[in-house]
């Protein structure tokens, strides 16, 4: 059991307790013990493509991090909350609100390469604590704003109408490290009025979607079934964007005592390295040189 379950993480649920559901599945089809983790955080009030690696896949989860993700997500105009969604208290109103047109003027403003001041209420560290605990206990929280990428903003096709609206939806593809609930108020705000994030789903996490996922239901069925092998995607399903690299058996040896080989006439940069279709190794190639990035124990 090496590979990726996607799961469609329900609302409510923490990525960590479907971490736990997974573990849970795993021992349930008596499958045995491997290493189970999540490949980006999903907020429990956030549903929607919630990638967990199993086995030698955890070695491929900081990819996942680092990959960008798809969302849906639904701004309420009127009301902004301390938590910047549904759950926070309400620390700002307005009676104003955007049209479509108007909404689909900015949002140029928010595409490409722009700044976003972290939400209060989020898992980044100040001074060695984390943002949420701080502002939970009443403290005054501010974060420094970080480049990230907004490679696509759009509004749904189906909207046409010139009245003022209450809400609107988004579909949002973004680099690492954006917040959507950041984004949702800089959009607010920009329209001259306030807002908070009522509906947030990831429909995209790297190359998984939402065709590649399961339901926590669907999990504990297979689970009891012992049929999780029908929804483990192989390790390589993480790494689509990234060239397999054949090897000899003397050659997968040799990486697999984190050796280098030379004498690869490959384009430098990443690749798969596989013995027929045994993932051996992430490797990187420079200069005809191959050197271990990640090596599987397969």
């Amino acid at each position: 059991m090496h590979g990726w379950i996607i799961l469609d993480k329900p609302i409510g649920l923490g990525s960590t307790q479907a971490v736990s559901a997974v573990k849970r599945a795993l021992r349930t089809g008596d499958y045995g013990k491997f290493k189970v983790g999540h490949g980006g955080t999903l907020d429990p009030l956030a549903s929607g493509v919630l990638p967990i690696a199993v086995g030698e896949a955890t070695k491929l989860a900081g990819r996942m991090l680092d990959s960008d993700k798809v969302y849906d997500f639904t701004i309420g105009f009127g009301v902004q909350t301390d938590t910047l969604d549904a759950e926070g208290v309400e620390i700002a109103a307005s009676d104003k609100r955007p049209t479509l047109p108007q909404v689909e003027a900015i949002l140029p403003r928010f595409t490409g390469p722009i700044d976003q001041v972290p939400p209060a209420y989020s898992a980044l560290k100040v001074d060695g604590e984390r943002a949420y605990d701080l502002a939970r206990a009443g403290e005054d929280v501010v974060l420094a704003s970080r480049a990230v990428v907004i490679h696509a903003l759009s509004t749904s096709p189906a909207l046409r109408a010139e009245e003022a609206l209450s809400e609107i939806t988004l579909t949002a593809h973004v680099s690492k490290g954006t917040y959507i609930r950041s984004l949702a108020r800089d959009i607010a705000l920009a329209l001259g009025t306030v807002g908070h994030v009522t509906m947030l789903r990831r429909i995209k996490a790297g190359p998984f979607t939402l065709a590649d996922s399961i339901s926590l239901d669907k999990l504990a069925e297979l689970a009891i079934a012992r049929g999780l092998e029908q929804i483990l995607l192989p390790l390589r399903a993480g790494l689509d964007d990234i060239p397999a690299l054949s090897l000899t058996p003397d050659q997968a040896g040799a990486l697999r005592q984190g050796r280098v080989l030379t004498g690869i006439a490959r384009d430098d940069g990443l690749h798969f390295a596989m013995l027929d279709d045994v993932p051996v190794a992430l490797v990187e190639v420079r200069g005809q040189s191959v050197l271990v990035v990640r090596g599987f124990n397969l």
